[in-house]
């Protein structure tokens, strides 16, 4: 059986994949391709002062993810199985849920048959404003998480989405939560994501937090700033003894062709600051090439 090559996995699908997308077409969802015993399984790195060791390579739930509903939960519970259970035969045990894309359940019933201490469960958890009807206690809301996904702790856990400056203080009950829950070992490593320059340099500085996803990518597409300014930012995070896990790496589905896809995974090992990356995988083949074109590179 032939390693999958770049020229069959464009062949398999249509253009256009969106937020978090790996690849530049869907291959048939039903269709569980083949690959070569000699194929590249993904690598493991050190997420900064974390204390925890992932895989390169995250397989992102929500492409196009909104209102509890994402790509992957939109192609189906049987498709989503197979791109969990490739993603983890080639390594990437490493699953990035929110609960804005509904795929907490999805990730649960894909892992039943899987061994929980070899995964790395990521998910993210919305905020509101002080006084928003939406606002319930940070345990209430995680205790439904872990029930949702199957499991009694969660790796990392995030604020989902800050696109202001201030959040540390605007957001403490969120903050107090989050660091009673890492207290009593429902956390390993909490963190945030970063939607603007000024939440990005907030989190680069902030002592309790443990990890940071931060948009990133050679074109400056949906990015928080040009390339250079988000990669210093990055780099003082990086001093600072925190997990960097970079997203938009095509530029949310925006460059996605062969050429960029290859000049995007390249900068974010080579230049980025980024310790690991999230890519939105939608079909095993995109699983297929996102390994074999990470890995390739990696060890360049």
């Amino acid at each position: 059986m032939a390693k999958m090559n770049r020229r069959n996995f464009i062949k398999t699908g249509v253009a256009g994949v969106a937020s978090l997308s790996v690849a530049g077409g869907m291959a048939n969802a039903n269709n569980v391709l083949n690959y070569s015993q000699q194929a590249y399984v993904v690598d493991k790195v050190q997420l900064g002062n974390s204390g925890l060791i992932v895989p390169r390579i995250a397989m992102g739930t929500g492409s196009s993810g909104f209102n509890r509903s994402s790509k992957q939960t939109r192609s189906g519970i049987e498709n989503f199985v197979k791109v969990v259970h490739r993603a983890y035969e080639r390594g990437a045990s490493f699953y990035d849920m929110a609960d804005a894309y509904g795929s907490h359940t999805f990730v649960g019933e894909a892992i039943k048959t899987l061994p929980r201490e070899k995964l790395t469960l990521l998910s993210k958890m919305t905020h509101y404003p002080p006084g928003s009807p939406q606002v319930e206690p940070v345990r209430t809301t995680l205790d439904r998480f872990r029930k949702e996904i199957g499991t009694d702790y969660l790796d990392i856990l995030l604020i989902h989405y800050l696109t202001m400056g201030g959040w540390n203080d605007s957001r403490k009950h969120y903050v107090d939560g989050f660091l009673k829950a890492k207290q009593d070992g429902i956390l390993k490593a909490i963190g945030v994501s970063c939607h603007s320059y000024d939440a990005l340099i907030q989190a680069a500085e902030t002592p309790w937090v443990d990890v940071i996803m931060a948009r990133i990518n050679p074109f400056q597409t949906r990015m928080d700033g040009t390339p250079d300014a988000i990669v210093k930012v990055l780099e003082l995070a990086r001093k600072n003894g925190k997990g960097l896990i970079g997203m938009k790496i095509f530029g949310d589905g925006a460059n996605v062709s062969d050429p960029e896809r290859e000049q995007s995974i390249k900068y974010a090992l080579t230049q980025s600051n980024i310790h690991c990356m999230t890519l939105g995988l939608e079909n095993v083949a995109q699983v297929d090439d996102a390994v074999d074109r990470v890995m390739r590179l990696a060890k360049g």
